[in-house]
């Protein structure tokens, strides 16, 4: 009998198309079209800090972390997260970001910011960003926009546009 137990592990390019075939089912062609997508064409995500959830052989949900900058800031842009909607409701999507989040603690970093719903990143850390400190290029529901600190104080007067991380 095989062993169907939940299995995280690490990103790894050799993942990549199966995740956006996840991507692909569970958001559709829309997805291109939101700010935070924006942000993260054509870059790659941190490797080491994105997971996928595994049970058996399947690949049943992904999240991925990418750099971004905050005004002036590092920080860090979670997601999209996945979970094959065949799987929902059993605690993946929570475990993949709880794993991210205590991987990039681990490796110093400070802030991660997110476009998602309170009521689900709520019990995971994330808090609303106040109107007016954080700006896309796009356009985000400000009651969408939430972060959460990795070190405490590091939320502390970041403010302006955010936008992708340019290596330098």
């Amino acid at each position: 009998m095989a062993d169907l137990s939940l299995v995280l592990s690490q990103l790894a390019s050799a993942d990549l198309a199966a995740v956006e075939r996840l991507d692909e089912h569970a958001f559709g062609p829309g997805r291109f079209a939101r700010s935070a997508y924006r942000l993260r064409e054509g870059v790659e995500p941190l490797f080491a800090l994105s997971f996928v959830a595994r049970v058996g052989t399947l690949l049943v949900g992904a999240n991925r972390m990418t750099e971004i900058r905050c005004g002036d800031e590092p920080a860090l842009l979670l997601g999209p997260l996945t979970v094959d909607p065949a799987f929902r409701s059993g605690g993946i999507g929570e475990a993949l970001v709880t794993r991210s989040l205590e991987a990039a603690r681990a490796a110093g970093h400070r802030l991660v910011l997110l476009v998602g719903d309170m009521s689900y990143y709520g019990k995971l850390g994330f808090r609303p960003v106040p109107d007016g400190r954080l700006t896309f290029t796009g356009p985000v529901d400000p009651k969408r926009l939430l972060y959460c600190e990795l070190a405490p104080g590091a939320f502390e007067g970041v403010k302006g546009k955010v936008r992708r991380h340019v290596s330098g």
